[in-house]
Parts: structure tokens; C-alpha cells; sequence
């Protein structure tokens, strides 16, 4: 008996286990969040989604927003831009995505360059510049350190 209630335990864990593994979604056009086609309305105008994907992992939502223009987009689950990035190192990031001291940093300490990829989570923001330095800085957009790759 005691087997078998093993077996049925095993069974209910692997259950769990496949449905917490994730849902990948691509959203018909109907179904994009307002909060992101106005985001990218706002700030890429000219640039059309081509896709959005709908991210479900360990309980949490994300979504990959893919523009004509080349540009990638991430949100959380609450439509917060959390990723942007473009897909060559020739293509800047509008000025408006950038949050402001960061973008006064940049263009004070790097003239010559532009942000290729900017990045949020919980602890700081990054940005990427087109001579693949990357900067760090605090969630109040305050410099911490540079990394040349």
C-alpha cells in the first residue's frame, strides 16, 4: 500500500512540476495589452509590432514584443518595460526610453556613442553602447561601473 501512495505522490509532483514549466503564447493582434501598444505608440512611432509572445514561468508573466524595426521588447506581468534592445549595434534606442540622468551620463561621458540596449531588474539598470562598453547603474539611473568588453 505504502508503494503505492509513493507512486500516486510521484504522479501529483510531476503534474505540478509540467503546468509550473511554462506558457508560451504568441497573442493574436486583438489580444495586445493597451499598456504596451501605447508604450510602443509613444516611443517607436513609425515601428509596427510584428509579434508579441506571452511568457508564463514559475508564476510569472512576461512578454516579448518584437517590432518591424528591428527593436525587442520585454515587459513584466504588470506591462513595465523591463528589456529594450536593438537588433544590430547600428540602431540607437530612442532617447525617450532611456531614463533621463542615464541618458545625461551618456551623452556627457560618451559624446560620440549611443545606448543599443538598455536592461532593469531588481537591483540596478544597464545599458549597452554601440562600442559594446557597458554601464551600470543604480535604480535611481546614479553611475556604479563600466565593464569593456
Amino acid at each position: 500500500m505504502r508503494k503505492y501512495l509513493y507512486l500516486i505522490a510521484l504522479f501529483i509532483s510531476v503534474q505540478f512540476l509540467m503546468a509550473c514549466e511554462g506558457d508560451d503564447t504568441v497573442l493574436p493582434t486583438n489580444k495586445y495589452p493597451s499598456e504596451i501598444t501605447a508604450f510602443v505608440n509613444k516611443h517607436f512611432s513609425g515601428s509596427q509590432i510584428t509579434r508579441i509572445e506571452r511568457d508564463r514561468d514559475d508564476f510569472r508573466t512576461e512578454y516579448e514584443v518584437y517590432l518591424n524595426t528591428g527593436f525587442k521588447l520585454e515587459f513584466n506581468g504588470k506591462y513595465k518595460v523591463t528589456d529594450i534592445k536593438s537588433k544590430n549595434k547600428m540602431t540607437k534606442l530612442p532617447d525617450s526610453v532611456i531614463p533621463a540622468k542615464i541618458l545625461s551620463y551618456v551623452t556627457k561621458n560618451y559624446p560620440s556613442n549611443f545606448i543599443v540596449h538598455w536592461d532593469l531588474d531588481s537591483r540596478k539598470q544597464s545599458v549597452e553602447l554601440d562600442n559594446d562598453y557597458d554601464l551600470d547603474f543604480d535604480l535611481n539611473g546614479n553611475f556604479l561601473r563600466v565593464d569593456r568588453d
